[in-house]
């Protein structure tokens, strides 16, 4: 017998997960399909989660986070193992999938393992049991995966792409990355903590160019601190594995030798076996799928959110898309759109996050602007925490002093960020850090000394701190 809901969703990753609870929330009957044989996605099995534990892993098992504070070398006196690196990791998994499960449960949200496609617009049918369920609304929520080119031989034992990463054998001594986007940054940063040669590859001339070029430019200095050597306009056009090396040939023709190979550049959306010309919907060559701002595809009753719709592909920004599609489903007026203000975290070392504009963008538009910055070395706590080459930067409206983006380079960046975020919503201005009083000391502090040095900039001399 086929069983009904008002809303069936595909996919159990941030989005499935919030979207469910939304829906579930306002009373709705939900079924929620995942086709691995745990909840959580990407986001919690084989992406933001696991490697953000594992660059934390790495910066506590190299003693690099304590390093030189107390005038002493705190790091560990034995050869680390992958059992040492990845059980944090595991641990931290484990009771995320236990926290997903607990909060669908509270929700009274069924959950069936399997592959699910679609029948009709209102129809799906789960491949291994042939189960039918059907629905008003149906939601794909089916996220990503790693971007594979054909000419590597990826075989989890040497050459990778980075979910496999996540199931290494054993810490190597050398890796070749390729991609200098997010993934391949954090993970050259957290390979090259644990002491590990890394090389990291892009066939552009910088690292993460959406970033304010000056954070950019810090970032690449830091990692080169690390000890991660840059190879920049080329790209590698072959690997094989010889000698139980990887062989890789780049571009000039030139051979470079490493232990393991990271494939890291760029990722594909979950579609293929979803079946959707059943339904008239064509994704893109990278299986992602077009939407409307209420995130609807092209069959109102079908909606998509998360990774398979592409840019941003934030885990934070998927479980709003969820719950902005779920309201609008079933006409419940809470959540109509996404804020135009998007935080970014970089778990690199250091850590980045940035919101608004940056210098870039704002000539480009022809923003009458000024700039306030602050450094961690002059901030009592960032000399506390040994991270003295942390750095803010507020950009603002020489007019009205409106703050316009906030870019945050050292530790805790991806915290930091939210002060000015909310400042930007409520239209504030950089008085806002001058008037107000900040815990002392703290990292909050480089606000409203970033806010002094802008004064001082927009009124051609620089203000006392």
């Amino acid at each position: 017998m086929q069983k009904n809901f008002d809303v069936i969703i595909i996919g159990s990753g941030p989005a499935g997960e919030k979207s469910a609870a939304q829906a579930a929330y306002i009373g709705k009957k939900v079924l929620i399909v995942e086709k691995e044989n745990v909840v959580g996605g990407a986001c919690i099995n084989t992406g933001t989660i696991p490697s953000k534990t594992l660059r934390e892993t790495s910066l506590f098992l190299s003693g690099r986070k304590q390093r030189g504070l107390y005038g002493i070398d705190i790091s560990f006196g034995r050869e680390i193992s992958i059992q040492d690196f990845m059980y944090r990791k595991n641990f931290i998994i484990k009771r995320e999938i236990d926290a997903i499960n607990e909060n669908l449960e509270k929700h009274k949200v069924e959950l069936v393992y399997g592959s699910a496609f679609f029948v009709d617009k209102n129809t799906i049918q789960i491949e291994e049991t042939n189960e039918k369920f059907s629905a008003d609304f149906i939601m794909i929520a089916t996220g990503s995966k790693p971007f594979r080119p054909k000419y590597f031989p990826f075989d989890e034992q040497r050459i990778y792409d980075s979910d496999e990463i996540l199931h290494l054998n054993e810490i190597p001594k050398s890796m070749v990355i390729v991609g200098a986007g997010v993934i391949g940054c954090e993970y050259a940063c957290m390979f090259a903590a644990l002491g590990i040669d890394v090389t990291l590859i892009d066939p552009k001339d910088i690292i993460l160019p959406f970033l304010d070029f000056q954070i950019s430019e810090i970032l690449t200095s830091e990692m080169k601190n690390l000890g991660i050597k840059f190879l920049f306009n080329t790209s590698v056009e072959s690997a094989k594995v010889k000698n139980e090396m990887c062989e890789l040939v780049l571009k000039n023709g030139e051979k470079i030798f490493s232990e393991t190979f990271l494939y890291a550049a760029g990722r594909s959306g979950n579609t293929s076996k979803l079946k959707l010309e059943n339904v008239g919907i064509t994704p893109s060559s990278r299986g992602q799928i077009d939407v409307n701002q209420n995130y609807q595809t092209n069959v109102p009753n079908i909606y998509a959110v998360g990774d398979v719709i592409g840019f941003p592909s934030l885990a934070s920004t998927s479980m709003e898309q969820g719950r902005i599609a779920m309201c609008h489903a079933f006409n419940f007026k809470y959540k109509e759109k996404l804020t135009n203000l998007l935080p970014y975290g970089i778990y690199t070392i250091p850590e980045i996050s940035m919101v608004g504009l940056t210098e870039e963008e704002a000539k480009k538009k022809n923003i009458n602007y000024e700039i306030g910055v602050s450094r961690y070395g002059d901030n009592v706590r960032g000399k506390i925490i040994g991270n003295e080459n942390g750095f803010l930067k507020l950009l603002f409206s020489k007019e009205d002093k409106k703050l316009l983006g906030v870019h945050i380079i050292g530790e805790n960046a991806s915290e930091l960020v939210h002060t000015g975020m909310l400042t930007m919503y409520f239209d504030g201005t950089i008085d806002a850090f001058i008037q107000n009083v900040f815990n002392y000391p703290t990292l909050s502090d480089i606000y409203k000394y970033a806010a002094y040095d802008g004064l001082g900039n927009l009124s051609g001399k620089k203000l006392k701190k």
